[in-house]
């Protein structure tokens, strides 16, 4: 099999990690087939594939499209290090506010499933992090939401990086409200 999937803590999130295979050239792996991942429960068509770069410090989030627009998303750093969160804002879920957050690396090559109704954000480790995530479902603004990075409701525990840099629609977020 070539990847290997681990349940991260959170219902539905699921923490994968391909099969590498290297030689002289450098390396192979598979990142995503739709098989194998069916097969583990992760049914969905990815239909938009998303890239950025951030400088160390940057964090990104907490992001989602409400419903019925929302995506489940395929996360994976290609370059740099980051500390990937997701947060289960499912009322219905065992894990409902519950947050995970997993360091995903160049080096590491793991990748982070997010389901639907999970809010998502990141923080670069290092200086020139790419992060490449696939979707599945278009981004439609008029949908998008966030909550504030630092929401006492979820409490997450960000590394410590200074400065901490965000965007000031990140820092404009409200707090979660049921």
């Amino acid at each position: 099999m070539p990847f290997t999937f681990t349940p991260a803590g959170i219902a539905d999130v699921i923490i994968i990690e391909p099969r590498v295979f290297p030689d002289e050239r450098g390396f192979f792996m598979e990142t995503y087939k739709h098989s194998e991942f069916a097969a583990q429960g992760i049914r969905e068509i990815f239909v938009q594939g998303n890239q950025s770069r951030s400088a160390r410090g940057i964090l990104r989030g907490l992001h989602f499209q409400k419903q019925p627009k929302a995506q489940g998303k395929l996360v994976r750093a290609i370059t740099g290090t980051i500390f990937d969160v997701a947060v289960d804002l499912r009322p219905d879920s065992k894990t409902f506010k519950d947050w995970i957050g997993v360091e995903l690396s160049a080096d590491n090559r793991s990748l982070l499933y997010l389901p639907h109704d999970c809010a998502h954000g990141y923080q670069s480790l290092e200086d020139d992090s790419e992060v490449f995530y696939m979707v599945s479902g278009v981004y439609v603004a008029e949908s998008g939401r966030g909550f504030r990075w630092n929401d006492p409701a979820f409490g997450i525990e960000w590394p410590e990086i200074n400065p901490l840099i965000l965007n000031e629609r990140d820092r404009q977020y409200p707090d979660f409200k049921l």
